[in-house]
This record gives structure tokens, C-alpha cells and sequence, in this order.
């Protein structure tokens, strides 16, 4: 068995120096304002979901820390989300489309409390999870069943319990989310009638 030479101290150098410089670009974290953040999921059965720009959403605009608000990828987890619950509740042979135009999410950074809390999202009622979308509700044939514009507010969302736990950070969106579906796509009391 014949084994490689070793390497030189330049070039064990050189590798050295190119993982750590490359290390820190690929651990960056994203933000939802990313110029190469995703505006819409893939296409995946009959329920498509895109968003408009993140940057113009209440939770950044008025954000009282706008780095904080920005940062991750909560915009494409609560379209996931969307998407998934959607799937459930449509029935056979419709499709949904849903363009997401704005979303404050529940609570806000209060910068007024110093330095220690300035990252620290403060729940309370006065901040409730708000959304504002738009949709598309089509039957088999591809013809408009529904469409229209949706303000989402969940003003009592501090009231009730969220089937997700207090590690999901979303878990105030996705029960608003949960509830408007269920209005939306509720049997229509005139067809089961018949």
C-alpha cells in the first residue's frame, strides 16, 4: 500500500486559511428580506402559496428592532405551514391559490427596556398576530369558485391554548392561520342540506 505524501505547511496552510474564511459566509444566517430569499414554495399539489416583499411587512416596517424582525426564514415556514393545512382542508378536486401581502406577527420588541431585551420579542395583548392575504378558490374545471382578500387578526389569541407548545415560535400565526381555514373551507350548510 503506497500512501499519499504529506502535504507541505503552505498548502496545509492554505487549506486551513480558505475553511475558515468560507466557514463564517456559509454559517451566515438568512433573513427574509434576502435579495435570494424565496417569494413562493414549489408547486405541490393543488395548493400554491406565495408572498410579497417581507421588507414592506408591518412586522419589519414597524418593528421596534427591524435586524431582529428580519432575521430567519419565518415567512417561508408560515407559508409551508399554510400550504400543508390548506391541504387538508380543501376538498377533492379544488385548488387554492394564496398570495400572502402582509403579516405582523404576535408581539414586539420594546427597545425602551435597555440593552438586555432589545432582541427579546415582548408578548402581550396589544400585539396580536395579524395577516392580510389574497385567494384564489377553483373547482376541477380551473373556474373561480371564490377569491377575494382576507385580514387575519386573532385578537384573543393570549385567551386560548395553541396545539403547538411554547417552543414553536409561530405558534400564534399558525392557530390564526388553522382558524381561517376552518371558516373558509366549512361544509356550506345549503349543500349538505340537499
Amino acid at each position: 500500500m503506497k500512501l499519499a505524501p504529506p502535504l507541505s505547511g503552505t498548502v496545509f496552510a492554505g487549506i486551513v486559511l480558505a475553511l475558515l474564511v468560507a466557514g463564517p459566509v456559509a454559517a451566515k444566517p438568512r433573513n427574509v428580506t434576502d435579495a435570494d430569499a424565496p417569494r413562493s414554495l414549489p408547486a405541490e399539489g393543488p395548493v400554491s402559496v406565495d408572498w410579497t416583499d417581507p421588507a414592506q411587512f408591518t412586522d419589519i416596517r414597524y418593528s421596534g428592532n427591524r435586524w431582529e424582525a428580519e432575521r430567519g426564514n419565518w415567512v417561508e415556514q408560515l407559508a409551508q405551514y399554510l400550504q400543508k393545512s390548506a391541504l387538508k382542508q380543501l376538498p377533492q378536486g379544488e385548488s387554492l391559490q394564496v398570495t400572502i401581502t402582509d403579516i405582523k406577527r404576535a408581539g414586539s420588541y420594546e427597545p425602551w427596556h435597555g440593552a438586555n431585551l432589545r432582541d427579546t420579542r415582548i408578548i402581550r395583548d396589544l400585539y396580536p398576530p395579524r395577516m392580510t392575504l389574497t385567494f384564489k378558490r377553483l373547482d376541477a374545471r380551473g373556474e373561480v369558485i371564490e377569491q377575494g382578500e382576507r385580514k387575519l387578526s386573532d385578537t384573543a389569541f393570549l385567551t386560548g391554548s395553541t396545539r403547538f407548545g411554547d417552543s414553536d415560535p409561530l405558534r400564534y400565526e399558525k392557530s390564526m392561520l388553522d382558524d381561517w381555514l376552518k371558516r373558509e373551507f366549512k361544509p356550506d350548510a345549503s349543500l349538505s342540506a340537499r
